[in-house]
């Protein structure tokens, strides 16, 4: 008699068998199944063909930053509707949305954070929140915490994810572009170091703003970059894209990137921006990185 018996279960006509959700997901560019443990181990990208999945702010500070804010600034700072605008929807009904789907106050998080022991402030788009879109509190935001880091004489840090300025603000929102490059401009006299991170998709008004005016612009790989998308352009000019038309690996062969980065790389490429662009013994920080 052996020690162990197997018991084999026989579905039932229609019955299914039951497996949790949210185990597995598919990959949009290659279609692999990927076990989504295994996909968040590898910083959201995928095994097989290496396409970077879209990631909220709150896991791009985790991936960056040694432990998140130091201090977060202006964490209640809310949109109002001074508009009262409505297209399909409210734009407050809007913003309610994008407030319970991402549990944000506004599309981007501004703090002091510490990367690899350097100080520096860093802002964090979050394309869930409105697609990223900067309106009044947005660049507002941007522009306090440039002055932050201003100030503190420490590293910028912007990450973008973004449709671009915020059309449900008209003229409110197109005034930041020249808010926050004006803040960015002071950041640059005093000195100081801007590295601007583009990510998935980074177009309209951001593009036109601070995106471009890193000091170094960084990419990660098949991000959507320009100022009009693909499709609006073709909608426009009526005219077909060069293969490839915007994604990083594009603008990077035409000048307008320094470098393309893998998302698993990022941080390492920060603090090695740092050393050369800060060094250790100007940001007071201990040496070696993590």
């Amino acid at each position: 008699m052996g020690w162990f018996k197997k018991v084999r279960r026989t579905l039932g006509s229609g019955e299914r068998l039951k497996v949790p959700k949210g185990l597995w997901t598919k990959c949009d560019k290659c279609g692999e199944i990927i076990y989504r443990k295994e996909l968040e181990a590898n910083f959201h990208i995928c095994v097989k063909c290496g396409y970077h999945f879209r990631i909220s702010a709150s896991e791009y500070l985790q991936i960056l930053t040694d432990s998140g804010f130091v201090e977060e600034f202006d964490p209640r700072m809310k949109s109002k509707d001074p508009l009262g605008f409505v297209d399909s929807k409210k734009y407050s009904d809007r913003l309610k949305k994008g407030q319970d789907t991402t549990k944000m106050v506004e599309a981007v998080r501004t703090g002091e954070v510490r990367i690899g022991g350097y100080p520096a402030v860093m802002a964090v788009l979050d394309f869930s929140f409105m697609g990223g879109s900067m309106g009044s509190v947005v660049g507002e935001k941007i522009a306090r915490a440039t002055v932050k880091a201003t100030e503190r004489r420490i590293p910028l840090v912007i990450l973008s994810s973004s449709g671009g300025a915020r059309m449900q603000e008209g003229i409110l929102s197109l005034m930041q572009l020249a808010k926050t490059s004006g803040r960015l401009a002071e950041h640059r006299k005093a000195g100081l170091p801007y590295i601007s991170i583009l990510t998935h998709p980074t177009t309209g008004g951001v593009t036109a703003s601070f995106a471009m005016l890193g000091d170094v612009n960084v990419a990660e790989p098949g991000a959507l970059i320009g100022f009009a998308g693909p499709r609006v352009i073709k909608e426009t000019i009526g005219e077909e894209l060069p293969e490839g038309f915007q994604t990083s690996e594009f603008v990077l062969e035409h000048g307008f990137l320094d470098v393309i980065v893998p998302r698993n790389e990022m941080k390492k490429t920060i603090i090695k921006l740092f050393d050369h662009l800060v060094g250790r013994h100007d940001s007071g920080t201990e040496t070696g990185s993590p």
